[in-house]
């Protein structure tokens, strides 16, 4: 029987991808995940390099985008650009993981905020899990697929 696979925030690994060069290693998570294939992604890491400015995501007329807190500027074409490509190239895959509150990966645990930086939703997605969601992938923010007890099933065990 195939390994059920698994799409992860590629710092959950342990790879130094975050916006300041640091990772969120979670051995508990990986353990979790033992016997299933583990495919890393980083949409921010390939747009924008490690390090990088920090980015929001931002209620605008067109809808949600993911500003530069340093420059203003609209960052979301290559974000978005990834994440179609992403899962062009995986269109098997079961499960996604990604990073809680990440403006690219958060499930459901993004913050959004509008134009004047006030906070409208602590419980959005960022682009990237957004994309999976709307192609039908079974996805969770990493602390609640840790959280959860049983363990939700993954496509494939």
């Amino acid at each position: 029987m195939a390994k059920p696979k698994v799409a992860i925030s590629a710092c959950l690994l342990g790879e130094r991808c975050r916006y300041d060069g640091t990772d969120n290693r979670d051995p508990k998570l990986l353990g979790k995940l033992e016997g299933c294939e583990l495919i890393p992604f980083c949409p921010e890491d390939h747009a924008f390099g490690t390090p990088r400015p920090t980015m929001d995501l931002v209620e605008t007329e067109e809808g949600v985008k993911a500003i530069s807190n340093l420059t203003g500027a609209d960052l979301s074409p290559p974000v978005e650009q990834y994440a179609r490509n992403f899962f062009d190239t995986h269109p098997d895959i079961d499960l996604f993981i990604g990073k809680d509150r990440s403006p690219s990966c958060g499930v459901c645990s993004a913050r959004l905020y509008d134009r004047d930086k006030k906070l409208i939703d602590n419980r959005a997605s960022g682009l990237m899990a957004a994309e999976a969601k709307r192609r039908g992938i079974d996805a969770w923010d990493a602390e609640d697929f840790l959280a959860a007890n049983p363990a939700p099933p993954i496509v494939g065990d």
